[in-house]
């Protein structure tokens, strides 16, 4: 029997609708994606291609399933209205959307 991985709704705080209507989120083309080097848990720096919205940096835990290379001209979404926030070296603008496997991947 498979497990599903879902958040504790009863432990977070619901979100209004009128807070999901800020939410921007965008479809964008990785267009770099290299190992980043200077943080704690493994992970990818990226650059994001999001067209009229500009190229963003990010990074994104996901060592275990994709090569750098393999990246490359991916399309995502990303919620692009976060305020940025500084990861180890780099600034993050953007945070990249993806679900959870079994393995919390």
């Amino acid at each position: 029997k498979k497990k599903h991985l879902f958040m504790d709704i009863e432990s977070n705080r619901n979100l209004s609708w009128d807070d999901f209507q800020k939410v921007q989120m965008a479809v964008g083309t990785i267009i770099s994606a290299e190992v980043f080097k200077e943080v704690r848990n493994p992970a990818y720096k990226m650059i994001i291609d999001f067209g009229e919205l500009g190229k963003r940096k990010t990074s994104a835990q996901i060592t275990k399933l994709y090569k750098p290379e393999e990246l490359i001209g991916k399309q995502v979404v990303a919620v692009v209205n976060f305020p940025p926030k500084q990861i180890a070296t780099m600034m993050s603008e953007c945070l990249v959307m993806g679900g959870l496997g079994d393995d919390k991947e």
